[in-house]
């Protein structure tokens, strides 16, 4: 018989090869997550966020605390790209990393809604977050519940209707609001008025009297409304901060790296083109001049490039046929923006991003501009830079529709009980 063949030596430990984090599918993918530095140093990135399309909840609560590794590295291979460019992808990519301080108690006002359920659950993924507060007049109890089961760390909590919003709010650092009803075919953003100033306004004055000192995020559309009514609210109550008032603006530049990229045949997760002015129509101005990297489209090719990121949401409402708005690709970018703010709040430097906030850059009292932000909210505005004579002029020609939807939101605030 002949003898058996030897053996090679077992090694010690492990017996077999390393075993991926659920969801990773091989080393490759997992080496090929871009690592962290640097990714707040471009502008218009974050980590996931920007505008709403309309949502359609108010409430809800939920606290998260925290994310596992494993998880947080699945939740990274299942949305590969969660991150924009450079400086956004890299924020993103934080809030779904496997590391970072699980310090942030984050509310999401309108949870249980298109965009606040998918926008939940990449904070409940996220490191950075430590208690996730859900609040919604319906159906927090089981958006918290159904969230809770995910194994992060993270601490989900949903709460049910005006009377449980206080407890909701208490102690938290950032408050997004993606509450109110979405855009139907044929509607404008500013046809959500109505009902959505209403919202927002009984929202941030319970954000005024409950937790001052937050960050606040809104989400709900008509943004170049709601944010002066959020102003207008914090000062009623006598607790205003410009530098933590933001309107997220996110999806624009999300979507402008995106298209970009698309005709250019680049990486989008390495593009980063700023959006200034407002979140409607032609008051969203790509600044196409200052991409990173540098890139140049014939004159005509230009404007189609500008129309289709002004309409970006319009063409999604369209193809949903009245199904809802843009709620997913918002929810992405919501959480970018949040986790960029949360990186700056721990300290992180050079973070920026765009955002809707009070401004003397323009004639406008509200302008977005590529904000540098620190532990207190914005810390510089970066302007408008350099700017083409066509850019040039996009910018004179939103300033008649800023400028009056600041000021309906403005008046509707003053006559809000």
């Amino acid at each position: 018989m002949a003898p058996r063949a030897a053996l090679p030596p077992r090694r010690r430990g492990n017996a077999g090869p390393r075993r991926l984090p659920w969801g990773v599918t091989s080393r490759r993918n997992l080496a090929a997550l871009p690592p962290r530095g640097g990714e707040g140093t471009e502008r218009g990135r974050g980590d996931l966020a920007r505008r709403a399309g309309g949502s359609l909840a108010r409430g809800g609560a939920v606290e998260v605390v925290g994310v596992a590794a494993a998880a947080a590295a699945a939740a990274a291979a299942m949305l590969p790209r969660l991150a924009r460019p450079a400086a956004a992808a890299a924020a993103l990519r934080r809030g779904l990393a496997t590391s970072g301080p699980n310090n942030a108690k984050v509310a999401v006002l309108g949870a249980s809604g298109g965009i606040g359920q998918p926008l939940s659950l990449l904070l409940k993924n996220s490191p950075l977050v430590s208690r996730l507060s859900l609040y919604d007049i319906a159906h927090t109890p089981g958006v918290a519940a159904d969230l809770s089961h995910i194994e992060t760390r993270a601490t989900v909590k949903g709460f049910l209707g005006p009377e449980q919003l206080p407890e909701c709010l208490k102690g938290c650092d950032v408050v997004v609001i993606p509450a109110g009803v979405p855009r139907k075919p044929g509607m404008t953003r500013d046809d959500l008025f109505n009902t959505n100033a209403s919202i927002v306004a009984t929202l941030t004055s319970a954000c005024a009297k409950h937790c001052p000192e937050a960050m606040i995020c809104i989400i709900s559309n008509p943004v170049n409304s709601t944010i002066p009514i959020t102003s207008e609210v914090f000062k009623k109550h006598g607790v205003y901060n410009p530098n933590r008032i933001f309107g997220v603006t996110t999806l624009d530049i999300v979507r402008a790296n995106n298209f970009v990229a698309e005709l250019k045949g680049l990486d989008p997760a390495r593009v980063s083109v700023p959006v200034i002015g407002g979140h409607a129509g032609k008051t969203i101005i790509p600044l196409i001049s200052q991409c990173t990297p540098k890139v140049d489209f014939p004159q005509d090719q230009l404007e189609k490039l500008t129309g289709r990121i002004q309409e970006a949401g319009t063409e999604v409402v369209k193809a949903k046929a009245g199904a809802g708005s843009a709620t997913l690709s918002m929810a992405y970018a919501g959480a970018r923006f949040v986790f960029s703010l949360v990186d700056a709040m721990n300290g992180k430097e050079g973070v920026i991003e765009c955002s809707f906030v009070r401004s003397e850059e323009t004639e406008s009292p509200y302008f977005s501009t590529p904000l540098l932000l620190g532990k207190n909210g914005i810390e510089k505005n970066l302007g408008i830079g350099k700017i083409t004579p066509f850019e040039e002029k996009m910018v004179a020609e939103a300033m008649s529709e800023l400028k009056a939807s600041i000021k309906k939101g403005e008046d509707f605030a003053k006559n809000f009980k």
